[in-house]
């Protein structure tokens, strides 16, 4: 017995390191805290002996991907309206080109948000229940124009998710912008609001994909404009109003529930609302953000909604760097553990270990491998573009952004944030199916998808101060790779059916 497991034993390492299997065709994209920016790596110096292995099963597939992308923010237009002509289109391109970013999945504000100039309804007029006045005229200098010229630069086009943050403050129980909850004798009022603002935007070239119909609606402590449900409330909402009126208009925007933390509430949300029957047919799916904790990803919840309703779309509809003004022209800043978030200073001492300083490139990547991993189908960062002070914004609530200008000098700072997404949305394609993988190294964080041109994107980070290696492998063909320390990388294996 002992001879059968030596002779094991050496058949396993000379599999591990010599190269018996023909070699994978790849191109392997890096960012790293050494200063790789999507580099094509070519050059690795691998040890002779290398046992970890990342290894694919193509036929094993899971959920389809909808895209990655960020939100359009009224302060985010302004702040482009700012710049010269020519830094306005280079960060359009950068986003939204074949040789950016490429996004193809992108949200905005229906009403105004916290990342507007000042509060602001389509509809203004106390008592408007036919909605006469209703305008999307406060949109016209700078978010349309945004949303439209990013149209032009795409190539494959990308689908735009809407979110109200508020009701006007004459349809809600508070007549505030903030808090408050809407009366019940506006559900149809504002119901055929969201047709009024899918027409409207269809008017000016502007196709809505689909619908959240709250923005939080567990609230923000009234510190921007928000309105409140219960799980109830939306689902009486969307299935008696908000869903026949959208179909009777003959839209086809779809809806999506919840559009808050992950966790325990999205999980009481899921259990109300996915379980409904009535309700089913008006949903398209669950949007969560990620403000409960900087160190999880709150797997269990994410895969309880998915098994709950395995059919429809999870998505991440909003995240970011919160609480922070942005690291001007800092690259180490953001590979480095400084940031905080809101609950560093005010979550409740019972959470307060969901919110200590981290790495914010660790937490974009592990957020969307996480995400990804556990059914989610669609990634959304929040402002593509903030100015130096993390703003303009009507409440204070400076955050930070990809993509940093300075308007006073016109001058552009990409941050390793920028580079972080485009590893997801620019390898990662619309229709593309996570496949199975394998993983021996348990610092390594993977995710893999086969793209619908037939190519497979493994997206691997090493959070560790050391370079790895390690042999990956698909089918009868590996390659042994390295990938360095502090570093994200995106390979791309060759398009094959």
């Amino acid at each position: 017995m002992r001879t059968a497991s030596v002779i094991l034993g050496l058949v396993f390492l000379i599999r591990c390191t010599s190269p018996v299997e023909e070699e994978l065709s790849l191109t392997v994209y890096q960012s790293s805290k050494g200063g790789d920016k999507l580099t094509v790596k070519t050059e690795q110096s691998i040890e002779t002996e290398v046992l970890d292995s990342v290894t694919l099963f193509p036929e094993q597939t899971f959920q389809v991907i909808t895209g990655f992308g960020g939100a359009f923010t009224e302060s985010s237009a302004f702040v482009l309206s700012q710049l010269s002509p020519a830094n306005r289109q280079e960060v359009l391109e950068a986003y939204f080109s074949e040789e950016g970013a490429a996004y193809s999945l992108t949200r905005t504000h229906m009403n105004s948000c916290d990342f507007s100039l000042g509060n602001y309804s389509y509809a203004p007029i106390p008592g408007d229940t036919m909605l006469d006045s209703f305008s999307v005229r406060e949109d016209l200098p700078d978010l349309i124009p945004m949303i439209k010229d990013a149209m032009d630069i795409s190539k494959d086009g990308f689908k735009i998710i809407a979110s109200p943050w508020t009701a006007p403050p004459w349809m809600k129980t508070n007549d505030a912008w903030n808090a408050g909850s809407l009366a019940e004798e506006y559900y149809d009022t504002w119901a055929r609001f969201f047709v009024k603002y899918t027409e409207a935007y269809r008017e000016q070239g502007i196709d809505i994909w689909g619908f959240t119909v709250e923005n939080e609606p567990l609230g923000n402590d009234s510190n921007w404009e928000s309105m409140l449900y219960t799980p109830q409330q939306m689902g009486s909402f969307v299935k008696h109003h908000l869903g026949p009126a959208l179909r009777d208009a003959g839209l086809e925007q779809r809806i999506l529930l919840y559009d808050q933390n992950r966790g325990e509430e999205l999980e009481e949300w899921a259990d109300a609302l996915l379980t409904d029957q009535e309700l089913r047919p008006f949903v398209a799916g669950t949007a969560v953000h990620w403000y409960t904790g900087t160190v999880d990803w709150f797997p269990a919840s994410l895969e309880h909604t998915h098994n709950l309703a395995p059919d429809l779309h999870l998505m991440h509809t909003e995240g970011c760097v919160d609480s922070e003004v942005p690291h001007w022209k800092d690259d180490n800043w953001y590979w480095s553990k400084e940031a905080t978030d809101w609950g560093w200073d005010w979550a409740k001492p019972e959470n307060k270990a969901n919110h200590p300083k981290y790495i914010p490139v660790y937490r974009y990547a592990r957020d969307i491998i996480g995400c990804m991993n556990a059914w989610v189908d669609g990634w959304i960062d929040w402002n593509m573009v903030l100015d130096r002070n993390g703003g303009p914004n009507l409440a204070d609530n400076w955050c930070v952004a990809p993509v940093i200008v300075d308007t006073a000098a016109d001058e552009v700072y990409y941050t390793p944030l920028y580079y972080v997404m485009a590893h997801f949305s620019k390898y990662i394609r619309p229709g593309a199916r996570r496949i199975g993988h394998a993983v021996t190294d348990k610092d390594l964080m993977v995710t893999a998808a086969q793209n619908p041109d037939g190519s497979v994107c493994v997206v691997a980070l090493n959070m560790t101060d050391t370079p790895k290696q390690f042999r990956l492998v698909e089918g009868g063909k590996s390659k042994v790779m390295e990938i360095d320390a502090a570093a994200l990388q995106s390979i791309v294996i060759e398009g094959h059916q």
